[in-house]
């Protein structure tokens, strides 16, 4: 799937995003053998129970028995949406360090292994 096509389905979703706090809304779209898995960021009024719309993602996915996916894009029209050091863990728990991990904020994107953007993750 283009990153375009990534695109159109994070704007769809971003509806669904829970953030009366932030006021940023985030998306995250995964593509792979086994298909299509979104999420959205939900947030809490105790702000550490807020889960990132990526953490969201991967977890339905995991939760559905799907684990081969090879790219994510995560989409905020609100500000660029670098994931934070808890997604990128998550994302090293399931995925390998050429996993891609697309930002943008539908004006400016940018792409990175997730290598990259976790050189050092934490493995059992």
């Amino acid at each position: 799937m283009k990153t375009v096509e990534m695109l159109k389905v994070a704007k769809e979703v971003i509806q669904n995003s829970y953030s009366p706090y932030s006021k940023v809304k985030v998306a995250a779209v995964m593509v792979g053998e086994d298909g299509l898995v979104t999420g959205v960021n939900v947030e809490n009024a105790s702000y550490g129970l807020t889960v990132c719309a990526e953490r969201v993602a991967v977890f339905k996915a995991v939760s559905e028995g799907k684990k081969n996916f090879y790219k994510m894009l995560i989409y905020s029209p609100d500000v660029m949406p670098y994931p934070c050091g808890a997604c990128r863990q998550v994302l090293s728990e399931f995925f390998p360090e050429d996993f891609e991990v697309i930002v943008t904020d539908g004006r400016e994107e940018e792409s990175f292994t997730l290598g990259e953007l976790l050189p050092y993750n934490f493995k059992l």
